[in-house]
C-alpha cells in the first residue's frame, strides 16, 4: 500500500524523477522522461504495478520504516536510516544529473553499526503497471525488456528471481557498502555502460553544491527557499528548460475523489512567478532557459496560445484513463494527458506578457522575437479580451467572465504599453492605452460587489475566488485601495478553512451550480494561502502575514516538500507532489517578508 503523500521523498536528474517512501520503496518512476510511462506505479495501485524496495529484512507483514531521513546538505541526495535489533543501516538514494549517460537511479546500502540483514526487491512493470517485462541475465547483468524499453540492473550482490520479482538478500556490516543501479536504455540499442556508483555520488554532490552556491538569498528563511529552489531545479527538464508542474499524475485533490489530473506538463501561467523567483534569487541561466522554452513553445501560432505544453513544447496532450490502476487510496480515475490543454484561458496572455516584461526589465539577454511575440499577443487579445473563458482554475463547467482573466488581460496590455513607452518597440500606443483603461473600467464596474466591498469570481456572481488576491500583486489596484482591502478580508472570511488556509473557490456554489463541473470537494490550495500572506503584508498587516507564512512552512514534510493542497479535515497533504506552484510562491513570500523585516527570532 502506498504511503501518505507527504511520506515521499523526491530524487531526480533534471529529466525525470522518482518518489521514495519511508519504507525505502520507489513507488513512482517514469523513464526516460517526466511524461514517459511509469516503470514503478504502485503509488497509484498496488505492488503488482511495480516497485523497488531496499531496506532491512522483516518477518512482519509491513516493511519497516526509516527512523530518520534527510537530504545530504543542500542537495537531492537522500539518506534514510533504519535502527533494527541487529544494528543501524543507511541507504543513499540519488539520480546523477544526466549528460551523455543513460538515466540512472542509484541506491547505495551502507552499514552503520551491527550486522543488518537486508533485502532488495525489484518488480518492474512497464506501461504504468500494465506490462510484465521479459527478464534475463546478460553477462552478469539483469535486464528487463518490454517493447521499446529496457531497464538494466547492476549490482555486486547476488540476485535471484521469484514471483516475477528480482531479489537480493545480503547482510551489511559497519563500513561496508553495497550498490544497486538501474539504467534505462531504448531496447533496440546497445546496453548502457556499466555504472560507477561511488563516482556518480561524488559528482552528484559536487553538482548540487556548485548550483546552490549561485543562490543570492541569505535571509532568515534560507533553508526553505533553497529547498524550494532545488525542487524547482529538479522539476526542470534540462534539455529544453521547461518546468513540469509536478512529477506525478492523479494524486487526488480529495482522497477517494475524482479530481485527479496529470501534472507532468508545463503551464504557461507558471512563467511569470517562476521567472520572478529565479531572477530574484540569482538563477539567471535557468530563467533564460525558461524564457527560451516559452518562445519555442508559442512560436508560429501565438493567436492559439495553449495554457500548457509538453516539456519539449508538444501541443498534443490528449487525456486518457488507465482503468487497470485502482488509484491512490481508491481515488479514480487515474488519468494521463490533460484535456484542459484545449481550453480558452485568457489569463495566460497576461501571464506570458508579464514573464516577458520581467525578463526585459531585469536585463536578460535581448530577444527580438520576445518583443514581437508580445505585440502579437496583444493584437489577439484586443479582439477577444471580453469573451468568457474557463479561467485560471481550468474549470470544466460553462465558460464565464472570470474577473481574474480580465485582470490578467489588463496586465498584458499594461506591460505592452510600458514596453512601447520605453522606446524598444513600436506599436499603437494611444489605442492600447485606451484599451487598458477600458478593461480596467469593465472589471471595476462588473466584477466588483459594492454592497460587500469585494471583487467576485466572475461578472454577475456573488462567489469569491482566491485568484482575486493577485489584484494588488499585479498592480491592477494599489494595496491601500479599499476595494483591495475589502477583497482580502472577504476571502479570509469566506474562503478560509478553520486552520486559516485558503480554498481556491467554493466547489458548491450558492445557486447550486458547480462552477468547475465536477463532484466532490478539494483541499486548501497552498499557492493561494501564500498569496494571502503576500497581500496581508502589502496592506500593512505584516505580523499576521508572517504568522500565516510560518504556519504554511510547518505543513512541509520532513524534507521540506509540499504538494498542491492541504486537507484540513484529514490534516494531510493532497494533490500532485511535489508541486512547483506551491514552492514558487513560498519563495516569493519569503522574499517579500524578508524585505519588510517581518520574521521571527
Amino acid at each position: 500500500m502506498a504511503g501518505r503523500i507527504e511520506d515521499y521523498a523526491l530524487i531526480g536528474d533534471m529529466q525525470t524523477a522518482a518518489l521514495i517512501g519511508r519504507d525505502g520503496s520507489v513507488d513512482w518512476h517514469c523513464l526516460p522522461r517526466f511524461d514517459s510511462h511509469a516503470v514503478f506505479a504502485s503509488l497509484l495501485g498496488t505492488e503488482e504495478h511495480g516497485f523497488w524496495r531496499v531496506g532491512p529484512q522483516s518477518n512482519g507483514d509491513e516493511p519497516p520504516k526509516a527512523a530518520r531521513r534527510r537530504y545530504r546538505g543542500d542537495s537531492l541526495i537522500l539518506e534514510s536510516e533504519w535502527d533494527t535489533p541487529r544494528g543501524t543501516v543507511r541507504v543513499i538514494d540519488f539520480m546523477p544529473p544526466r549528460e551523455q549517460h543513460a538515466p540512472q537511479l542509484v541506491r547505495i546500502v551502507e552499514g552503520v553499526s551491527g550486522r543488518v540483514p537486508m533485502r532488495s526487491a525489484l518488480r518492474m512493470r512497464f506501461s504504468y503497471g500494465w506490462v510484465v517485462p521479459w527478464v534475463q541475465q546478460i553477462e552478469g547483468r539483469t535486464v528487463a525488456v518490454a517493447g521499446p524499453d529496457s531497464v538494466w540492473l547492476d549490482t555486486e550482490a547476488d540476485t535471484y528471481g521469484k514471483d516475477l520479482t528480482t531479489y537480493s538478500d545480503f547482510t551489511i556490516a559497519p563500513g561496508e557498502r553495497v550498490a544497486f543501479t538501474i539504467s534505462w536504455q531504448a531496447s533496440h540499442k546497445s546496453p548502457p555502460a556499466e555504472p560507477d556508483p561511488e563516482s556518480a555520488l561524488e559528482a552528484t554532490a559536487d553538482f548540487w553544491r556548485e548550483w546552490v552556491d549561485h543562490c543570492t538569498y541569505h535571509g532568515p528563511y534560507r533553508e526553505a527557499v533553497v529547498r524550494s529552489l532545488i525542487t524547482l531545479k529538479a522539476l526542470t527538464y534540462a534539455p529544453t528548460g521547461g518546468i513540469v508542474a509536478a512529477p506525478t499524475t492523479s494524486l487526488p485533490e480529495c482522497i477517494g475523489g475524482m479530481r485527479n489530473w496529470d501534472y507532468r506538463f508545463t503551464w504557461l501561467r507558471d512563467a511569470a512567478i517562476t521567472l520572478s523567483s529565479l531572477l530574484r534569487t540569482g538563477y539567471h541561466q535557468e530563467a533564460l532557459a525558461w524564457r527560451e522554452w516559452l518562445l519555442r513553445a508559442v512560436a508560429g501560432d501565438p493567436e492559439n496560445l495553449q495554457i500548457m505544453y509538453g516539456i519539449a513544447g508538444e501541443r498534443e496532450l490528449g487525456e486518457a484513463e488507465l482503468n487497470w490502476l485502482p488509484g491512490y487510496e481508491d481515488s479514480t480515475p487515474v488519468r494521463i494527458g490533460n484535456g484542459a490543454a484545449g481550453q480558452l484561458q485568457l489569463d495566460v496572455y497576461g501571464e506570458v506578457t508579464e514573464a516577458l516584461h520581467l525578463a526585459h526589465m531585469t536585463g536578460l539577454a535581448r530577444n527580438d522575437y520576445a518583443s514581437l511575440l508580445q505585440l502579437k499577443l496583444i493584437g489577439y487579445l484586443e479582439d477577444h479580451w471580453d469573451e468568457p473563458d474557463e479561467g485560471i482554475w481550468e474549470v470544466r463547467g460553462p465558460r464565464r467572465h472570470f474577473v481574474h482573466s480580465k485582470v490578467m488581460a489588463w496586465v498584458a496590455v499594461d506591460r505592452t504599453v510600458k514596453l512601447i513607452e520605453s522606446g524598444d518597440v513600436d506599436g499603437p500606443l494611444e489605442r492600447w492605452r485606451d484599451l487598458r483603461d477600458e478593461i480596467h473600467r469593465d472589471v471595476c464596474e462588473k466584477g466588483y460587489d459594492k454592497e460587500r466591498n469585494t471583487f467576485t469570481q466572475s461578472y454577475g456572481s456573488r462567489e469569491l475566488d482566491a485568484s482575486l488576491l493577485l489584484i494588488p500583486q499585479m498592480g491592477f489596484l494599489p494595496p491601500d485601495d479599499k476595494r483591495v482591502i475589502g477583497t482580502v478580508e472577504a476571502i479570509q472570511r469566506e474562503l478560509s478553512t478553520e486552520d486559516g488556509f485558503v480554498l481556491r473557490y467554493p466547489t458548491s456554489q450558492l445557486d447550486g451550480d458547480n462552477v468547475d463541473g465536477l463532484q466532490g470537494e478539494e483541499g486548501a490550495f497552498l499557492a493561494c494561502s501564500f498569496w494571502l500572506a503576500d497581500d496581508l503584508a502589502m496592506i500593512g498587516r505584516v505580523e499576521e502575514a508572517r504568522k500565516l507564512f510560518e504556519k504554511l512552512l510547518s505543513l512541509r514534510n520532513d524534507l521540506g516538500l509540499l504538494a498542491e493542497e492541504w486537507d484540513s479535515k484529514l490534516q494531510r497533504q493532497v494533490g500532485n507532489f511535489p508541486q512547483a506552484f506551491s514552492h514558487v510562491p513560498l519563495i516569493d513570500t519569503a522574499l517579500r517578508l524578508t524585505a519588510s523585516g517581518a520574521y521571527g527570532g
